[in-house]
C-alpha cells in the first residue's frame, strides 16, 4: 500500500522544474537576505513552506514590510506589502536574468529599492542572475507534486522537532542547497569549519557551524545522488558514526557525502511513510548524540502533544 498523502515523484521529470525553482528561490531569498539584520546560523535567510507553496515570511524595508511568496497552486509570485499592494509574477517557462529583472522591477514599482548580489550560491559554475539567459523549465504540475512532498515532509519533522528541548533550528528550507532542514544542536562549541564550499564565504559556513550539531533535511537530489532523498549528517561527525545502523533497512551512509541518505521512494513505498521517515530522523541522530556523548536526558523530551504543554511539564 502507498499512501497517497506522498506524491509520487519518480513518475515526473523532476530536475528541470527544480532547478529552474533553486535559481528562482535564490533570487528570492537574495532579497530577504539583502533586508534583514543577521540572525545566528543564517536563520535569517531560509524560505518557509507554506499552504500555498514557499514564502519568505516578512520582510522589514524601513517602516513597511513586503512578504515574497511562491505559489504553486496559482503558478505565481506574489509579492505583498503592508500597504495592500500586490504584485503577481508569472511562474512560467523563462531565463533567471527575465525573472530576476521582473522581481526586482516589481519591487521597484511597490517602493521598494533592493539591490542583491546577483552571482548564485552553492553551485559549480554560477552565472550572475542578469547573465543567465537560458531558458528555464517549468511544469505547474510537477512544481505542485514536489510541495506536496515537502509538505508531508513538513508535518512528520515537527514531530520530530518536538522531541527535542535544546537549542534547535525552525524547519526551514536553505535555497543554497534547497534543501529543507531540521537542525539540532548539543550546547558545545565545535571546531572551526574547513569552509570550501562553491560560492559562499567560509566566514558564513564557519558561523553555521560553530556548534555541535546533528541535521536532517530532504534534498531534491542531484550529481551522483540520483532522486529526491532524506539525509542526516553530524558536525563534527564522530568517530565511527559512518559504521552506525539506521532504520528503515533503506538508509545508508554516502561516504562521498558523509551523510546518511534514505530516498524518498523507499519511505513513499513503506506501508508507513510517517514512521519509516520518523525511524530515519531518530535513528541517524541517536548515532551523532550517543557517539559524540551528548547529555540526552537534558536535551529531549516527549513527542509534543496537541493543544497542551506535555505530562509533567
Amino acid at each position: 500500500m502507498r499512501s497517497p498523502a506522498w506524491p509520487d515523484l519518480s513518475r515526473l521529470d523532476l530536475q528541470p522544474t527544480i532547478q529552474a525553482l533553486h535559481l528562482w528561490s535564490q533570487v528570492v531569498g537574495k532579497v530577504r537576505l539583502a533586508l534583514t539584520p543577521w540572525i545566528n546560523h543564517s536563520w535569517h535567510v531560509p524560505l518557509y513552506v507554506s499552504a500555498r507553496g514557499l514564502s519568505t515570511g516578512l520582510i522589514a524595508a524601513g517602516p513597511r514590510a513586503f512578504e515574497m511568496d511562491f505559489d504553486f497552486i496559482g503558478d505565481v509570485l506574489v509579492i505583498h506589502d503592508t500597504d495592500g499592494r500586490e504584485k503577481q509574477l508569472a511562474l512560467a517557462p523563462q531565463s533567471v536574468a527575465v525573472f530576476y529583472a521582473n522581481v526586482i522591477q516589481a519591487l521597484g514599482e511597490m517602493g521598494f529599492d533592493v539591490r542583491v548580489d546577483p552571482m548564485p550560491c552553492e553551485l559549480p559554475d554560477p552565472v550572475p542572475f542578469h547573465r543567465d539567459d537560458a531558458v528555464r523549465a517549468y511544469d505547474g504540475e510537477t512544481a505542485r507534486a514536489y510541495w506536496q512532498a515537502l509538505v508531508q515532509t513538513h508535518r512528520v519533522f515537527q514531530v520530530f522537532r518536538t522531541r527535542f528541548v535544546g537549542k534547535c533550528s525552525p524547519i526551514h528550507l536553505f535555497w543554497g542547497s534547497f534543501d529543507l532542514a531540521v537542525t539540532r544542536f548539543s550546547g558545545r562549541a565545535a571546531p572551526p569549519h574547513p569552509g570550501g564550499v562553491p560560492h559562499l564565504s567560509d566566514a558564513v559556513a564557519r558561523e553555521a557551524y560553530n556548534q555541535e550539531v546533528s541535521s536532517a533535511g530532504f534534498w531534491p537530489g542531484g550529481g551522483v545522488v540520483e532522486g529526491p532523498h532524506y539525509y542526516s549528517y553530524a558536525y563534527p561527525a564522530p568517530p565511527g558514526f559512518a559504521d552506525m545502523p539506521v532504520a528503515p533497512d533503506a538508509g545508508y551512509f554516502d561516504p562521498a557525502l558523509g551523510e546518511f541518505l534514505l530516498p524518498y521512494e523507499a519511505v513513499r513505498a513503506s506501508a508507513d511513510p510517517d514512521t519509516a521517515l520518523l525511524a530515519f530522523l531518530q535513528s541517524s541522530y541517536e548515532a551523532a548524540a550517543n557517539l559524540a556523548h551528548w547529555d540526552r536526558r537534558f536535551l529531549e523530551g516527549p513527542t509534543g502533544p496537541l493543544g497542551h504543554p506535555p505530562a509533567g511539564a
